[in-house]
């Protein structure tokens, strides 16, 4: 029972849960953003996919920082090394995210917005344990 205790304490605290929110908000940003330029205005998918994860970072990088990870400090050096590591992960799990899209796309024929949120999820999970294990980590 302690060890279901100790779980439940990890997974279900302040932090998880306003990552959650914010991530649902950064997940509905890149999906809109993706569902107005691919589907509404016929941009291909790399490009709508490209600018709907710029938009969905910058979003993200504010939010993680000030709000799930609480990290207030604004002097340069942490500042910039929470930038650069924040936008480094995110360009693996961009990575992530765009062969995510081509294996479901372009090999396997997935609908664009079905493709999309299935990959969010993978997407999701990846960002929260680099967020929480490298970039916005307790000193």
């Amino acid at each position: 029972m302690e060890k279901l205790r100790k779980l439940w304490k990890t997974f279900v605290n302040p932090e998880t849960i306003s990552y959650l929110i914010f991530g649902i908000l950064t997940t509905v940003i890149n999906i809109a953003v993706f569902n107005i330029l691919n589907v509404q205005l016929h941009w291909n998918w790399q490009i709508s996919n490209m600018l709907a994860w710029l938009l969905a970072v910058i979003f993200a990088f504010i939010t993680n920082k000030l709000f799930v990870f609480q990290s207030k400090s604004f002097t340069l050096k942490l500042f910039l090394w929470e930038l650069i590591t924040f936008f480094g992960a995110r360009l693996l799990s961009l990575g992530v995210d765009m062969l995510g899209m081509w294996i479901l796309l372009d090999l396997y024929g997935v609908n664009s917005m079905i493709a999309k949120i299935l990959v969010n999820v993978l997407v999701i999970i990846i960002n929260y344990v680099l967020s929480k294990l490298i970039i916005f980590k307790k000193k």
